[in-house]
């Protein structure tokens, strides 16, 4: 009985994961078609006279999509730079001190998080043109940093709660300013949480859409999924195009993910186990 049990269990295993896959299989293998072979008989198979990665050299050749790759990692890393150095201090002040309206700040950021982006992109469409802040990497920086520093902030919060406040007593025992301790004391303890912190708001500034759509219409100054978006014709879709572009974009994500996986694993599981 329990091999049986054991059995179902890991075909189901086996279904789930293949459910998971085949979308992104299905869509590598549109990327590596001909166009004549995405439709009709080959449509729905597999193997085709031949694969190619004509998709890929139209994608840079036929697209400015270098362009897009470059300002989608310029928007994603300055976001998660100025995120991470905000969310650090602020997390850690409410971790450990004290404070007037600390409970109501708490509250504003909980709001903030559960805004749908549609609401705020009006007021956010005009402040940006009014500033001349359109078409700039600070244009979508500054939403971005917006609707990113909640979960930062709660996120690291826990990450400051586990550290004994016994180590801080003793790094001003012996002289160390408020400011030392947090950058030699506590940021090294809580780096995993850093780091996690990190990744995901890189990912989400990656694949945002649109505040992109809306802020950042120059095609110089488009990022990835927009790019992407507007690779269809009036009357026809490039379907192997667009697969190519896809698959561009994930490749560099998941390599990330995969390279540092041990610290994202680390952040993710730290504190799960009571001390």
């Amino acid at each position: 009985m329990r091999q049986k049990a054991g059995l179902l269990f890991y075909i189901a295993i086996i279904v789930f994961i293949g459910i998971v896959i085949f979308p992104f299989l299905w869509v590598l293998l549109a990327s590596l078609k001909a166009p004549l072979y995405l439709y009709g008989e080959y449509a729905f198979s597999i193997k085709v006279p031949a694969y190619t990665l004509e998709n890929y050299i139209s994608v840079f050749t036929n697209h400015p999509f270098g362009r897009y790759l470059l300002n989608s990692f310029v928007v994603g890393v300055l976001t998660m730079f100025v995120s991470i150095s905000i969310a650090a201090f602020a997390s850690y002040a409410v971790a450990r001190l004290h404070f007037f309206g600390k409970t109501f700040f708490l509250g504003i950021l909980l709001a903030v998080s559960m805004l749908p982006q549609i609401a705020t992109l009006s007021p956010l469409f005009l402040f940006m043109q009014s500033t001349g802040l359109r078409n700039t990497y600070a244009g979508l920086v500054i939403p971005y940093t917006t609707y990113a520093l909640p979960i930062a902030i709660w996120y690291m919060t826990t990450f400051f709660k586990q550290i004994p406040i016994e180590l801080e007593e003793a790094a001003k025992v012996d002289g160390a300013s408020l400011l030392g301790i947090f950058g030699r004391v506590l940021l090294p303890l809580v780096s995993p949480g850093l780091f996690t912190t990190a990744i995901i708001v890189f990912v989400d500034a990656w694949h945002e859409f649109l505040f992109a759509l809306t802020i950042n219409t120059k095609q110089s100054m488009m990022t990835v999924p927009v790019g992407i978006a507007m690779f269809q014709g009036e009357f026809t879709f490039p379907w192997g195009e667009i697969s190519a572009a896809t698959v561009t974009v994930t490749v560099p994500v998941v390599l990330l993910v995969l390279l540092f996986q041990r610290r994202i694993i680390a952040g993710l599981t730290s504190g799960a186990v009571k001390q």
